[in-house]
């Protein structure tokens, strides 16, 4: 080997004792490679280079739009490559630099609320930037509710609070749930100060479940429970109702501890009832159709929704063991209004009360008294039927 090359492995060696990995080093950019890495010159001779992947965490940045020639990069050296014919080559890091960096001035602790820039949504959580050092909020502590589509924060500033802190690992974990939990209660607090049981207020559907509505009232959602949004049967809300639209609703229960507003939709709007306390009144005759037959009594809908009980004892003036006996599903019947009262959604109905009463035969003993037959007669009526008098007379 010649005198030159050997001075030449010389200087190399000597070159690459001089920088170690971990070294902070600072160098002029050269040239920005096809691989969309920059090149930079040290001021040892030699030459390091930056990848984009190390430059930043952005991982659609494009060097040649942030940096120009000439410009000076300090960066970390995380590891070197020595070659015969291009000496020795540095991989450098100045996404790893900015961090130590940032962990060495480190401005918050365990507890603060912080800002932190969402960098990626992973599947286990989202990878968030805090004034330089990398953090971690996992999937659990994104939301109050379980998140299917991370990645709808992605690019996006949030407010998280600090739950661990370890320097000596790079460690950082965040919780945007904490945050939102506390945000939700100031929030709910200013709701709950503004509403009162019985008001009418407008809100816009925000959700929608099997089993309710979920309103917003301004920040703060409300349930409208399936059963409160219409007087009409509603099997599901989606049927009836679509997120974003504007509803009134009437509050029917406020839970301060858990942080529940009842509402409903139903009440703010006039329903069957209403229309039966004006159409129907006690003494009305109406004619029905038997919806219901139960061992107490027949349920007959008189009006659209409304429906009415007729008492086993109100069925006929015949005794009647069974509804069954002499009504079905179905059956046209003629009927009397004996009360209604709208506010219960009640009315009470009678069949009885249009037959003609039937005829008792007059059976007295000879000396005027009655006889046995007159008695089980009378035993067999109910109430509603004629006293002792109109059945003897004077002679009891």
């Amino acid at each position: 080997m010649s005198e030159t090359n050997n001075e030449f492995l010389a200087a190399l060696e000597s070159a690459a004792d001089q920088i170690k990995v971990g070294d902070v080093v600072t160098g002029e950019l050269l040239a920005i490679d096809n691989d969309n890495q920059a090149v930079v010159g040290l001021s040892t001779g030699e030459e390091g280079v930056v990848p984009a992947r190390e430059y930043s965490d952005d991982r659609n940045i494009n060097l040649a739009d942030e940096l120009k020639i000439g410009d000076s990069i300090e960066a970390v050296v995380i590891s070197n490559v020595t070659s015969d014919k291009e000496g020795v080559a540095y991989l450098l890091s100045k996404k790893r630099l900015d961090a130590r960096k940032a962990w060495e001035n480190l401005d918050f602790a365990e507890g603060d609320t912080v800002d932190a820039k969402v960098v990626n949504a992973v599947r286990g959580g989202l990878i968030v930037m805090v004034n330089g050092v990398r953090g971690f909020v996992p999937a659990s502590m994104v939301a109050e509710r379980f998140v299917s589509d991370l990645n709808q924060f992605k690019n996006k500033d949030i407010k998280a609070q600090v739950i661990e802190i370890d320097a000596a690992n790079a460690r950082l974990i965040l919780s945007r749930k904490a945050v939102a939990a506390q945000e939700r209660a100031a929030q709910l607090a200013e709701v709950f100060s503004k509403l009162s049981v019985g008001e009418v207020v407008e809100g816009t559907v925000a959700r929608l479940t099997d089993f309710g509505a979920f309103v917003d009232l301004g920040g703060v959602d409300g349930l409208v429970h399936v059963s409160e949004i219409s007087h009409d049967r509603v099997k599901n809300p989606a049927d009836v109702l679509t997120k974003g639209d504007k509803v009134n609703v009437k509050i029917l229960a406020l839970d301060t501890e858990k942080g529940r507003i009842s509402l409903s939709i139903k009440a703010t709007q006039r329903g069957p009832w209403d229309e039966a306390a004006d159409k129907i009144a006690a003494g009305s005759v109406l004619e029905g159709t038997v919806k219901r037959v139960k061992d107490f009594g027949a349920f007959v809908e008189i009006l659209p929704g409304i429906e009415g009980l007729v008492h086993v004892s109100q069925i006929s003036n015949k005794r009647i063991e069974n509804p069954s006996e002499v009504l079905k599903s179905g059956d046209k019947v003629q009927v009397k209004v004996l009360d209604i009262k709208p506010a219960e959604e009640r009315i009470s109905l009678s069949m009885k009360a249009l037959e003609e009463k039937p005829q008792r035969e007059d059976r007295r003993n000879n000396d005027g008294s009655a006889s046995r037959a007159d008695i089980a007669a009378y035993k067999q009526q109910d109430d509603s039927a004629a006293t002792l008098g109109d059945i003897f007379g004077d002679k009891l």
